[in-house]
């Protein structure tokens, strides 16, 4: 049975709650608080308090805090039973409801693209020339991409039709999808990183809870609101919840994870669901470095460089975090990084041009703001910033050292630390450290761009510029080690949310073919049973592992292969057209 609850009534109660939050604190008689208009008294407990909003809310006080059952569809409880009984009944499985879902969550795009600008320049003053190509155009584009591929994706795949046990018995590989996913996004690109899972989700064919980030409000309220207008009620659902209310529903029964943000609450969440043996994709971040050679050209990598740090204030996971500068190229390199700077602010750091994007935060903004002022660092640019609207310029800091505050920790902000250093030494210390989930080489030496493969690792690199990598098309997006697991975009993030189920179907004909497996056993069986394997056969190399075995002697193995398959399909009476289809 579908859900009949009326979305409205489901914003209207969430926003509800968010006021109420602050009975917690009621613990004398003589508090009160004014909600809604209407003066409501602690009466010396905060659930006397709390019974006065009436019969659509229900509360279960304690001493220390004011715990919330909706009536009206917020409770995480009821969502996820909901969506849990939506999968077991397979309404997910057929691909037709997919596609009308994917369409469906489209025009949710289309038709409230300008009230998600809006919501991204109230949580962080974002302009729109960073909005709409990401969080909307970019979600647009990779739900088409899934509704083109949706049934390529999902096709059987048949393993390799040379092994004759794979032939004969029809081996396929199913997706499955696996479950019901809970995905968690981050606040700095609010949209992108809640509904690209959700696109793999839903052309899996799983259910889904959505959780938005809660540090970005107008957007929390806008997907809370906009989400049940055009998506399965019943399948996809959306839960609004901070740090204690995530505790909860992390402790519920989730078949996949899918979280977006940083390594410290990504460990969080890994551990939460090994009780369950949750499967997690876990996108997080690192301190992502840029390694600028005496070989590259350096006004092309100050330039970019600038523009990847000017990006989102630096609130991007494939940010830049610091620089490594060959000494020999410094100079001219910090000289363009500030013309570049004063180029996209309009001619100075000093004043919000309109444009720049604000810290998310107060707490952001005072850690940001407490690390530099800790630096051992020089600044030599920027570093202006205005507490009451979080405006931060980009600020770059010279002379810094590998012990620096300002390494202590990934700063998810615009500050911008140079350390000198060879390639050796940039490659020496990012080795040694967490795998970043990106990583950039400025240099227009192919050796030198070798070796920065060859002696680091990351979630992905990108030479010559910044973040492109995440562009490309086909190819996956996510981190390693310390920068998540996993991977998405296409079909690599539908992968991440399927089960891959082989099947095979013996015919009864075979046993003729397989006899040798029944008791009693006997030696010959053994024998019979190993080659059948594949093993006991002749390899092409010795002992000390160099090949043995002629290119001729190898198409010979071959052809010896074929013959029997041959001999075999002859014995069966089988027609070419008989082969055609088991492939």
């Amino acid at each position: 049975m579908r859900s009949t609850k009326d979305p409205a009534s489901e914003i209207q109660v969430y926003a509800s709650v968010q006021l109420f939050r602050s009975l917690a604190a009621l613990r004398t008689p003589s508090e009160h608080i004014d909600v809604n208009g209407r003066h409501l008294s602690c009466m010396g407990s905060p659930g006397r308090a709390a019974e006065q909003l009436g019969p659509e809310l229900s509360w279960c006080a304690t001493s220390t805090s004011v715990h919330l059952l909706d009536r009206a569809n917020i409770n995480h409880q009821q969502s996820v039973d909901i969506v849990t009984k939506t999968f077991k009944s397979n309404v997910t499985k057929p691909l037709e409801w997919r596609i009308t879902q994917l369409r469906k969550a489209w025009w949710m795009f289309e038709d409230n693209k300008e009230r998600i600008v809006d919501s991204l320049k109230q949580d962080l003053n974002k302009h729109r020339q960073e909005a709409l190509p990401i969080d909307v155009a970019g979600v647009q584009t990779a739900i088409l991409e899934a509704l083109k591929n949706i049934k390529k994706w999902n096709a059987d795949e048949r393993p390799g039709r040379t092994n004759p046990l794979n032939l004969l018995g029809g081996a396929r590989i199913r997706k499955e999808p696996k479950g019901v996913a809970l995905i968690i996004s981050a606040w700095n690109y609010p949209y992108m990183e809640l509904f690209e899972p959700m696109i793999g989700a839903i052309a899996a064919g799983c259910t889904v809870i959505l959780k938005p980030s809660e540090l970005s409000p107008a957007s929390q309220n806008l997907i809370a609101r906009i989400v049940p207008r055009y998506l399965d009620q019943d399948a996809v659902r959306v839960v609004t919840a901070g740090p204690k209310e995530m505790d909860y529903l992390l402790g519920k029964k989730f078949d996949h994870i899918f979280f977006t943000g940083s390594t410290v609450v990504g460990k969080i969440v890994y551990a939460r669901a090994a009780p369950n043996l949750t499967t997690v994709t876990l996108e997080l971040g690192g301190r992502g470095p840029a390694i600028v050679t005496a070989n590259a050209n350096v006004d092309l990598a100050a330039k970019r460089i600038a523009n990847v740090k000017f990006l989102n204030s630096g609130q991007v996971c494939v940010g830049v975090n610091h620089v490594f500068v060959d000494p020999k190229v410094k100079a001219p390199f910090l000289k363009a990084l500030t013309k570049y700077f004063n180029q996209y602010l309009g001619g100075s750091s000093a004043v919000n041009p309109g444009y720049v994007t604000n810290i998310v935060n107060d707490r952001h903004y005072n850690r940001l703001e407490g690390l530099l002022e800790k630096t051992s660092g020089n600044i030599i640019y920027g570093g202006d910033r205005d507490p009451k609207t979080r405006y931060f310029s980009p600020t770059v800091v010279d002379n810094v050292t590998t012990d620096d505050s300002l390494l202590s920790e990934e700063l998810f902000g615009p500050i911008l630390p140079i350390l000198d250093a060879t390639l050796d030494e940039a490659i020496e210390y990012t080795a040694a450290n967490d795998h970043p989930l990106s990583l950039y080489g400025f240099t227009g030496s192919r050796a030198e761009q070798q070796a920065i493969l060859d002696r680091t690792n990351s979630g992905g690199v990108t030479f010559n510029d910044g973040i492109l990598h995440m562009a490309m098309k086909d190819a996956p997006f996510g981190g390693v080690g310390g920068s998540g697991t996993g991977a998405y975009h296409g079909h690599y993030g539908f992968n991440e949310f399927v089960h891959l189920r082989t099947v095979a179907s013996i015919p009864g004909w075979m046993d003729a073919l397989l006899s040798f497996r029944y008791p009693p056993y006997t030696n010959a069986k053994a024998i019979a049973q190993i080659k059948a394997a594949g093993g006991g056969a002749s390899v092409n190399f010795d002992r000390n592992g160099k090949t043995t075995t002629t290119a001729v002697g190898r198409i010979l193995g071959q052809w010896k292969l074929l013959l029997l398959v041959a001999a075999v399909l002859r014995w069966r009476g089988w027609t070419v057209e008989d082969v055609r289809n088991l492939f």
